[in-house]
């Protein structure tokens, strides 16, 4: 990296230069001047180095240590941070914008990550006043060094994101297990199956909140993907209003920088025991999010899609480029066990108690013979085609590279 100005009382530092050969701008707020409070020279420093990067099209990464404006310069300080604010959304959804807490970021240094696409935390690192606002940290690392390191990854993935080669796809997974192995028992950890997918480990964006929903950044086919998937190990992989709220965040990113999406299905709907009130308002979001985005984005099925849970997770009516099944998924409008309930209430009120039990479960067996299975969901067209899993990361692909490239003409809003 080469400084783009001395190092002086501004308490900014704004350097260009490359990232394994990525171009990139970065900034850093200088923690050794006035503890990296930052008035109208320092925020004119860093507005010019986001412009710069955007003229250029080019990554910014912007370091944060700083007690936020100086007081002593009044509300000019106040002026220029929010002119900051300004840049950073002048630029969203045009070049990938990353941040990394490296200490305490307070008033308009809090402010400023959050209007990034990604930010990333130190253990030392603190949003003031929300404390290590977990929601807010994308990626959270032990110290310094790795936090670092997670940035040049980003950068490289974001701003080199590669050319997808169907012909290089190999059959099978990349960990030399089979795919359909991973969903070894009914919580199982979706990570694995993710990893085996993606050519290399990709980088997990919100590890520690909203579980059930994984959502990762990674290189597929040897392009960079977005991943988002449903994870069984948490919630039995149900939505929830967190869960719908990070993937919506995900899924606007990845269209605003022209990133393809992978969508991993396997869900039996919507959390019910929530508030009403959020699930809706952020499942919208989520549904939103999907039927907006224009960029290539294929969905598999590997074992079920229920219900609401099914439409919002990049669904054929929502404008999928594909969507693809495993020969043992189910895509259905409720659960086997939730639908006999519903039309079989009476008859099973009026059995037995003693024979209750044994009447649900044939009735079951007979919906899913009738109903269920992925056969009605193909003949149907809101499933393309049934495959192997030997065949899924070649299929994904083709399914991919058939797509026409396109970028959402939007920024990245924090949600």
């Amino acid at each position: 990296m080469r400084l783009l100005a001395p190092r002086d009382e501004s308490g900014v530092l704004p350097a260009r230069g490359t990232v394994d050969g990525t171009p990139a701008v970065a900034f850093a707020t200088d923690a050794t001047r006035m503890g990296g409070a930052i008035g109208v020279a320092g925020c004119r420093r860093i507005v010019e180095a986001i412009d710069g990067a955007v003229r250029d099209r080019v990554p910014v990464a912007g370091l944060w240590h700083s007690g936020g404006a100086r007081l002593a310069e009044g509300v000019s300080s106040l002026d220029a941070a929010g002119r900051v604010f300004a840049a950073m959304v002048r630029a969203s959804g045009r070049i990938p914008q990353v941040s990394v807490v490296l200490g305490p970021a307070a008033g308009s240094a809090a402010y400023s990550p959050v209007l990034t696409d990604l930010v990333i935390m130190s253990r030392a690192g603190r949003l003031v006043p929300s404390g290590t606002a977990t929601s807010w940290a994308h990626v959270t690392t032990d110290d310094e060094p790795a936090a670092l390191a997670e940035a040049r990854r980003l950068i490289r993935l974001l701003g080199h994101q590669g050319r997808l080669s169907p012909s290089d796809v190999r059959p099978g997974s990349t960990i030399g297990r089979p795919l359909d192995s991973l969903l070894h028992d009914r919580n199982y950890d979706v990570r694995p199956l993710i990893r085996a997918l993606l050519d290399e480990p990709g980088l997990e964006s919100h590890a520690r909140w909203a579980p059930n929903v994984v959502t990762t950044l990674g290189r597929f086919a040897g392009r960079t993907v977005g991943v988002v998937a449903n994870n069984p190990r948490h919630l039995n992989g149900c939505l929830d209003a967190s869960g719908a709220e990070k993937a919506a965040h995900f899924v606007r990113m990845c269209d605003a920088l022209a990133v393809p999406l992978l969508v991993l299905v396997d869900t039996p709907g919507y959390l019910p025991d929530q508030d009403p009130h959020a699930v809706v308002r952020r499942g919208a979001q989520l549904v939103h999010a999907f039927a907006e985005s224009v960029v290539p984005r294929v969905t598999l099925v590997t074992r079920r899609a229920y219900g609401g849970g099914y439409l919002a997770m990049n669904s054929r009516a929502l404008g999928a480029s594909a969507v693809l099944a495993w020969p043992d998924a189910e895509v259905a409008v409720l659960d086997p066990g939730a639908a006999v309930h519903v039309l079989h209430r009476r008859r099973l009120a009026a059995a037995p108690p003693a024979d209750r039990d044994a009447l649900r479960e044939r009735l079951i067996r007979e919906h899913v013979d009738a109903t269920g299975g992925v056969q009605p969901a193909l003949q149907a067209g809101v499933v393309d085609a049934v495959i192997h899993p030997d065949e899924t990361r070649r299929r994904i692909a083709e399914a991919l590279a058939e797509a026409p490239p396109a970028r959402g003409a939007h920024g990245n809003i924090p949600l």
